[in-house]
């Protein structure tokens, strides 16, 4: 059930919560753009086994995007106090693109509320800044539809947007839905945000997944992040960009057995 659950002044955002039970919780955190229908494939495969939490980012589906500006430390406490807001003490996290940017600000900057954090198709940084602030300025003057088309170009493979057209219609208006300003301050996020050097100092278990046909996010840039965090691995699987919807049980058998090593250590 989607509850709206204020997080600051003036915004509320969307969570769709499962009912608490002894599962392991699993955060999930959506890509610019995207709300959190992106997890609609991985949701059957990993229900099971965890009591999700999945929410729309600020000014996405069904969230307020709040008055600007925006700063990734925003994006992160809204987490905090969405987990705060629910009971929960201590999480696994995934977060996807934009999400796993936050993700990256919580392991550092909130350590103890996660037993582990999985990276999916994202980096520690987003260069460079002026095609971020470009594509901001379009939003705002033009809307989000001139945006689609590229957007899933680099989404989804060519052979995925055409053997699934009725999914590549939700995702398209999926992207054409979201507000315009959200995504707007959203993009500001991406171009000013650079934890590169402050990954060295997260000291919690972290998997990063790659898509081996993402060209946002390539493999390259997820060694990156194995590169600068002390328990990070990496696995790569056959996807673009949003490979949660692309390439489902891949994604959460990389879940699942990253989760499966460190669940002892939990406790929500």
């Amino acid at each position: 059930m989607i509850e709206k659950i204020q997080v600051a002044d003036n915004v509320a955002l969307a969570v769709d919560a499962a009912p608490a039970s002894g599962a392991p919780v699993l955060v999930l955190s959506s890509s610019i753009g995207a709300d959190m229908h992106m997890w609609d494939e991985v949701i059957p495969l990993l229900s099971s086994r965890f009591r999700i939490v999945r929410y729309d980012t600020r000014g996405h589906g069904s969230s307020d995007a709040g008055s600007g500006p925006l700063t990734i430390e925003n994006l992160g406490s809204d987490v905090v106090a969405i987990l705060d807001h629910l009971g929960i003490s201590r999480t696994f996290l995934c977060g996807l693109s934009l999400g796993g940017l936050t993700a990256q600000w919580l392991a550092l900057h909130h350590p103890d509320r996660f037993a582990g954090v999985i990276l999916a198709n994202t980096a520690p940084n987003f260069p460079p800044a002026s095609m971020w602030h470009d594509r901001a300025k379009t939003v705002r003057e033009q809307g989000m539809q001139p945006l689609v088309a590229a957007t899933l170009d680099r989404w989804l493979t060519k052979s995925f947007r055409d053997s699934h057209p009725d999914r590549v219609a939700e995702v398209s208006r999926m992207i054409a839905g979201t507000s315009a300003e959200g995504y707007a301050l959203c993009c500001e996020v991406l171009a000013q945000t650079d934890m590169s050097d402050k990954l060295g100092a997260v000291r919690i278990p972290v998997r990063v997944i790659c898509g081996d046909h993402d060209p946002s996010t390539t493999p390259l840039r997820g060694k990156e992040l194995v590169d600068r965090i002390a328990l990070a691995d990496m696995i790569t699987i056959p996807a673009a960009h949003i490979s949660a919807i692309e390439a489902p049980e891949q994604f959460a058998n990389g879940v699942l057995e990253f989760v499966s090593r460190h669940a002892s250590e939990r406790q929500s």
